[in-house]
C-alpha cells in the first residue's frame, strides 16, 4: 500500500520505517527542511536504537521518500498519517495548530477519497475539530461532495524500544466513524495493520473519540503508578522500610504486576507530563477536575527534587567547592530526549548552590549540553562548572559522590572497587536503585537509594 506520514519527528519516523519495512511504500512528510535534507543525506534527526538501520535499508530499497512537498505528499496515498507535534500550549492544553495545519494541507490538495489517520496523541474531539478544517478546505475548492474519513490510531511506543513495540504491538487502537466512509476508512487500516494480526487479532475498534481518550487514559494511568510508588518510597525512607522488598510484595498481586512499580527520581520525557496535563485541561473545561492527576503531577515535580535533597541532606547547604558526577542525563534509557529530564533539575539545584559538575550520558550528551545551557542561563559561569565527559569513569575524577539519574545498562554493573579508589569520597547517590545496599556496604560505599533504608535490613 501507499501511506504518508505528516511529520518526520519520533513517530513519524518510527511508523514510516516500520511500515515501509512492511513492503509499503511510504511518503515521510516535514516542513523542516533541515530536517529532510539530514535524512536525505542518510542521518538521523534523533536516537532509537534499530531505527537507522531501518531508515537506511528501506530508503535504499526505494520504499522510503523523504520530501518537504505537501502536494506531493498528499497526491502520493489514500492512507495520511499525521504524526506532527502536539506541544503543550500556555495553560497545558495540546496545541493543535500543527495538526490541524496539516489537515488543512490535506483539504487543499487532494482529489479522492483519503484515510486521515491522527497518529499524534490529540484530546478527545480533535477528529471533528479535523473534519470540519478539511471540510472548510473542499468547500473553498467547490468539492464539498469529495468524501474522507477521519481515524484515531494512537500510538503507544515506548522511547528505547519504539521500533520493537511498534513491529510487535501488544495492541493496535483504531477509531472509525460509524458512517460508510468511516466502515471504507476501516476496511482500508483492516488491510494496512493486516500482517501484524497473523498470529492473533491485536486491533480494537472503537468510536474516534474513545481511541482518543485510551491514549490519554493509559499514559495518565502509568504515571499514576509511577508517582505512587514515588510516594511510597519517600515514606519507606522515613519509617525504614525496603521499597524493593514492599515492591516485590505487592507486584505478585496479578491484579497489580510488577509493571512501573519502579521508584526513582520522577518521570521525565515529551509523553507522560504533556499528556497528564492536556487530560487534566480536558476535564477541567468539562467541569470534572482529575483530582488524581493534579496529585500525581504534584508528587512527581517533588520527586525531581529528591536526588539534590539527598546531596544537600549529606553535604550540607552550601556546595561550593563540592564536585559531583553525575551518570545519565536522558529522561530515560536508550534515548537522547532530555524533555523533562530530571537531571535538568537536579543540575539546576546543584549549580545554584555553588557546586561542580562532572556528566556522562551515553547517548544525549549534545542534546544535554543544549538544553542545560538554556536552562542555566541565568547563572553566571554555570556551564564553566559542568563537564562534558565522553567516558563514564571520567565523571569520578575528583568528585566528591556518583549521583545516578537514568538507569542505562551500562551502569549496572560497574567496578566498585575503582569507584571507590577515584572518588573523594566513597558516596553513591542512586536516583534509579541500581545496586543492592549491602552489596554496597561489602564494597566500602556509602549508599543513599531511593526508599532503601539500611535500617530495613
Amino acid at each position: 500500500m501507499k501511506v504518508t506520514i505528516i511529520g518526520s519527528g519520533y513517530v513519524g519516523l518510527v511508523t514510516g520505517a516500520c511500515l515501509a519495512e512492511l513492503g509499503n511504500s511510504v511518503f515521510c512528510l516535514d516542513v523542516d527542511e533541515k530536517k529532510i535534507a539530514l535524512l536525505n543525506a542518510g542521518g538521523v534527526p534523533i536516537y532509537e536504537p534499530g531505527l537507522k538501520e531501518l531508515i537506511d535499508r528501506n530508503r535504499a530499497a526505494g520504499r522510503l521518500t523523504f520530501s518537504t512537498d505537501v502536494a506531493a505528499s498528499v497526491e502520493h496515498a489514500d492512507v495520511q498519517f499525521i504524526a506532527v507535534g502536539t506541544p503543550p500550549d500556555e495553560d497545558g492544553s495540546a496545541d493543535l495548530k500543527y495538526v490541524l495545519a496539516a489537515a488543512r494541507n490535506i483539504g487543499r490538495h487532494m482529489t479522492g477519497f483519503k484515510v486521515v489517520v491522527d497518529k499524534s496523541t490529540v484530546p478527545v474531539g480533535t477528529g471533528d475539530r479535523v473534519s470540519a478544517v478539511i471540510r472548510e478546505e473542499l468547500a473553498a475548492r467547490g468539492l464539498e461532495d469529495l468524501q474522507f474519513s477521519v481515524v484515531s490510531n494512537p500510538e503507544f511506543l515506548k522511547e528505547g524500544a519504539a521500533v520493537e513495540d511498534f513491529m510487535r504491538p501488544d495492541r493496535i487502537v483504531l477509531g472509525c466513524a460509524p458512517d460508510v466512509a468511516g466502515r471504507h476508512a476501516q476496511a482500508i487500516m483492516r488491510q494496512l495493520y493486516s500482517p501484524f494480526n497473523r498470529n492473533h487479532e491485536r486491533t480494537f475498534y472503537m468510536d474516534v473519540r474513545s481511541a482518543e481518550f485510551t491514549k490519554y487514559a493509559a499514559n495518565s494511568m502509568l504515571a499514576t503508578r509511577i508517582s505512587f510508588m514515588n510516594e511510597l518510597a519517600n515514606l519507606a525512607d522515613e519509617v525504614g522500610a525496603d521499597i524493593e522488598l514492599v515492591r516485590l510484595g505487592i507486584g505478585s498481586d496479578p491484579r497489580i504486576g510488577y509493571s512501573f512499580l519502579y521508584a526513582g527520581a520522577g518521570y521525565g520525557g515529551s509523553c507522560f507530563p504533556k499528556d497528564v496535563q492536556a487530560l487534566m485541561r480536558t476535564a477541567s473545561a468539562h467541569g470534572k477536575p482529575m483530582r488524581v492527576l493534579e496529585a500525581v503531577e504534584a508528587v512527581n515535580d517533588s520527586q525531581k527534587q529528591v536526588l539534590g535533597d539527598k546531596i544537600i541532606k549529606r553535604f550540607g547547604e552550601d556546595l561550593t567547592g563540592k564536585t559531583f558526577g553525575v551518570w545519565g542525563l536522558a529522561f530515560k534509557p536508550n534515548t537522547d530526549d532530555m524533555r523533562e529530564a530530571p537531571s535538568r533539575v537536579l543540575a539546576r539545584e546543584l549549580i545554584s548552590r555553588g557546586a561542580s559538575l562532572r556528566v556522562h550520558d551515553p547517548v544525549a550528551m549534545e542534546e544535554a549540553r543544549r538544553v542545560i545551557e538554556l536552562d542555566l542561563a541565568d547563572i553566571p559561569d554555570a556551564m564553566a562548572r559542568i563537564q562534558f565527559c565522553n567516558a563514564q569513569m571520567d565523571v569520578l575524577k575528583d568528585a566528591d559522590a556518583l549521583v545516578i539519574v537514568t538507569e542505562w545498562k551500562v551502569f549496572r554493573s560497574p567496578d566498585f572497587s575503582q569507584i571507590r579508589n577515584m572518588l573523594k569520597t566513597p558516596v553513591i547517590i542512586d536516583g534509579r536503585n541500581l545496586y543492592e545496599p549491602d552489596a554496597m556496604a561489602e564494597a566500602g560505599i556509602e549508599y543513599h537509594a531511593i526508599g532503601r533504608s539500611s535500617s530495613a535490613r
